[in-house]
């Protein structure tokens, strides 16, 4: 029987070492995430912007979700955002005629994002507004805001949220006209001019 050498102290090999997930850009985006509005519709519009961190560095790895509802102010209630051949599982696309208010889109090298959808219509005493949802590197919970847009003065005067705001920090939920119907949003995640962050309880 062979005896073990217990004079030296065994050695274990160091663990490998591997990036830190999550990796927003693998199976979650998916074709058109971004096309909201049905295909043609006149009154579509483009949102547009980037994401930065808190050194004001563009984020080249963040994603997006974003809801809204209808420009009369109801709640789509359509499916079709993701449809998924039943047989393959492969992706159809969406459907191009219904609006579904959903979308997820993720930000290229350069940390900028687009979608195109419909302007929301208020709901309640809100002014409208888009529901957007953050994932970054960074975050180990995603972050909640939204995207109001201009056009609409005395609304966004009497919004509950907003109004609660002081003027510098509104102003990060508000988004800026950027040509004909196009509007561009910014998303700061910390530092100067950071974005209002919503929490839900």
């Amino acid at each position: 029987m062979a005896k073990t050498d217990t004079s030296r102290p065994e050695t274990v090999p160091p663990t490998p070492s591997h990036t830190v997930g999550p990796f927003y850009g693998y199976a979650l985006p998916f074709p058109g995430g971004g096309d909201i509005a049905p295909v043609g519709h006149p009154d579509t519009l483009t949102l547009q912007g980037y994401v930065y961190d808190g050194a004001g560095n563009p984020l080249p790895d963040a994603l997006l979700e974003l809801w809204g509802p209808a420009p009369d102010g109801t709640v789509p209630t359509t499916d079709g955002s993701i449809r998924r051949d039943p047989a393959t599982g492969g992706y159809l696309g969406r459907n191009g005629v219904e609006f579904t208010g959903w979308g997820r889109v993720q930000t290229d090298a350069n940390g900028h994002w687009s979608a195109r959808t419909l302007r929301p219509g208020a709901r309640g005493k809100s002014a409208p507004y888009l529901s957007v949802c953050v994932f970054a590197r960074g975050l180990l919970v995603h972050l909640f805001t939204r995207i109001y847009l201009p056009g609409d003065d005395a609304a966004l005067a009497a919004d509950p949220l907003l109004a609660r705001l002081d003027a510098g920090r509104r102003d990060t939920l508000i988004a800026r006209a950027d040509g004909a119907g196009t509007y561009r949003f910014d998303i700061r995640l910390q530092g100067e001019g950071e974005t209002v962050f919503l929490e839900f309880q």
